[in-house]
């Protein structure tokens, strides 16, 4: 198989694979809802706002650690002898968990 036929096949896979993820996640919270509605809930009980924002804040320094952990990554890297893959998964993963723990820290203290 070459190259690029595998690469095809490797990306409609992936593409493949979201949309299925989402539509999962969107029928399932979907019928969620449905059997909640069943019950007697009010439409309104479902609009939780902090749980928006908390998913922000979870994200938004999700993110900052990653950035945060590319940036000593590539510190690491260059002025120590450590492999140039290992230094930067490594510190993305420590700073992305940083930044996840500092959120649970935020919403506790709310």
């Amino acid at each position: 198989m070459n190259e690029i036929s595998r690469d095809m096949i490797v990306g409609v896979a992936a593409i493949a694979a979201i949309f299925t993820l989402i539509y999962v996640l969107l029928m399932t919270r979907y019928k969620e809802r449905m059997a909640l509605m069943e019950k007697g809930l009010s439409p309104k009980d479902f609009n939780n706002r902090n749980a928006a924002l908390s998913a922000t804040l979870r994200f938004g320094l999700l993110m900052i650690g990653i950035a945060i952990g590319i940036m000593l990554g590539n510190f690491v890297s260059r002025y120590f002898d450590v492999p140039h893959n290992a230094a930067f998964i490594a510190m993305m993963f420590l700073f992305g968990g940083i930044g996840l723990l500092t959120s649970y820290f935020i919403e506790k203290t709310k």
